[in-house]
């Protein structure tokens, strides 16, 4: 059991929600399953430990570090990092027909082993080729990803795909048979990746526990990843969780405004229906809420260090936009130029930002951010979209490159808005140091937030859509 909790703790640390039901629910599940089968362990803790599938990559790391099989004196030699032993084949389930000492030799035996789906011997050969490639040294502090890095290189996995991708090509062939045989040569090359991955995992836990090389295995989930410092991985990461939780943003929203709202006191039919307790006055009555429907403008720096947060901002907007009397969208460098024409429904936003790139007119000078000029441009071409009922989102890091803030031109728009609200993606440690200006802009918003990453940038636009009164002027 504390083994059980242990493990529930790894995934709350990694962000994961686990409630104490679900997590009673766990213990009880696996008491009735065969505990030493390791996939029916996995599946059970999934089950009732995940609640979406965006979490699954997250579960199994922690999987993997906290149910690690252990080395067994029978497993030999090579499962403890050794070279491999001499001699075998491919049918007889060892690593290679000739000398073992060279990686020339175990290369070919794992083309063998992945060309005649022979699972034993792919494990055989992943084994050695983790001893012979990973370098792992007893209590050595490197993380799990540079092992992988290692053996991935020595085995050349990219030659292997070319080389299996060469298999069954045939000058008959149709683009669909093709297609179909690459996506299986890439799912092969992935699970071998994966098979590597967890025969490391393993080795490390055996020399160092499981806590601390869960710890150390630790990946952020897909909304936790700092947008501006987003690698093209996490960014793919990213894109896959934004879709579905656009949806469920959107129902989210839809649901809170038709529940969450409660109208003013029916004083007559509270007093009617006081007529049947005698005149007390125990159940009173509301009348039937209207609520309003936010108009936003988004005015959003797409400058090149945070125009990655701009995109998800425009996104998690425009999935709520149903809910919303009215969404304009602006962007701006140093020009400001409209761009709510690129962002209809059933637009690819991918594209759309790229367009927005190429297309809109937000280069004035020299295409370094110039939040006043563009301010003061808003303020003389584009006034006329911000009414008392509009609600502004401005994006951006307040870095103006040393031109004049114009902080007069912010105010100008904030006196004619119901509200404004800046969303800075830049850590706070970094805030009105060197040529950022936040510290002059916050005073004329109603709060300026720090919101780094979808989970953030998630919360607040629930927030606005549902919003009825306006907040007291924070910077959170």
């Amino acid at each position: 059991m504390r083994f059980l909790v242990d493990f529930i703790g790894e995934l709350r640390e990694v962000g994961i929600g686990v409630s104490m039901v679900e997590a009673v629910d766990a213990a009880a599940a696996l008491d009735h399953i065969d505990l030493l089968d390791r996939d029916q362990v996995r599946a059970t803790l999934a089950a009732t430990l995940i609640k979406s599938s965006r979490h699954l990559e997250a579960f199994d790391i922690a999987f993997d570090a906290f149910f690690a099989t252990r080395p067994r004196p029978f497993d030999g030699p090579e499962s403890q990092g050794a070279e491999p032993p001499a001699g075998g084949s491919a049918g007889s389930g060892g690593i290679g027909g000739g000398g073992t000492d060279d990686d020339t030799d175990l290369m070919e035996a794992l083309f063998r082993a992945v060309d005649a789906a022979n699972d034993d011997l792919l494990q055989a050969v992943v084994r050695a080729a983790v001893g012979r490639f990973g370098g792992m040294e007893s209590g050595r502090p490197v993380g799990g990803t540079y092992y992988a890095y290692r053996v991935a290189r020595g085995l050349d996995l990219d030659a292997l795909r070319r080389r299996l991708e060469a298999v069954g090509e045939s000058d008959g062939e149709s683009a669909l048979d093709r297609r179909l045989r690459l996506q299986e040569v890439g799912r092969v090359v992935e699970r071998l990746r994966d098979m590597i991955r967890r025969e490391i995992t393993r080795r490390l836990v055996a020399d160092r526990g499981h806590l601390p090389v869960a710890k150390t295995m630790r990946r952020p989930l897909a909304e936790d990843i700092d947008l501006t410092t987003a690698t093209r991985d996490d960014l793919q990461r990213i894109e896959r969780a934004v879709q579905p939780l656009t949806r469920k943003l959107a129902a989210r929203v839809a649901r809170r405004r038709r529940t969450g709202l409660e109208g003013r006191l029916d004083v007559r039919r509270t007093v009617r229906r006081s007529l049947s307790t005698g005149g007390a006055l125990a159940e009173p009555r509301f009348r039937k809420p209207r609520p309003g429907r936010p108009d936003i403008v988004v005015l959003a720096d797409v400058s090149g260090s945070v125009a990655t947060f701009a995109r998800f901002t425009m996104q998690l907007v425009h999935a709520v936009s149903s809910q919303l009397r009215r969404v304009r969208a602006f962007a701006f460098i140093d020009a400001i130029d409209e761009v709510t024409g690129h962002f209809r429904p059933g637009t690819d936003l991918a594209a759309a930002m790229a367009r927005v790139g190429t297309e809109a007119r937000v280069v004035w000078v020299d295409g370094h951010s110039n939040y006043g000029h563009a301010f003061a441009q808003f303020v003389e071409q584009h006034l006329g979209a911000v009414t008392p009922t509009t609600t502004v989102i401005i994006t951006g890091d307040a870095r103006t490159n040393y031109h004049d803030p114009h902080t007069e031109a912010l105010a100008t728009i904030a006196s004619r808005a119901r509200a404004v609200y800046w969303l800075n993606p830049e850590d706070r440690r970094y805030w009105d140091t060197g040529d950022s200006v936040i510290g002059l802009y916050a005073p004329l918003c109603e709060a300026v937030y720090e919101v780094r990453n979808l989970r953030q940038l998630e919360r607040f636009v629930e927030t606005i859509s549902v919003l009825r009164r306006d907040p007291a002027r924070v910077v959170a």
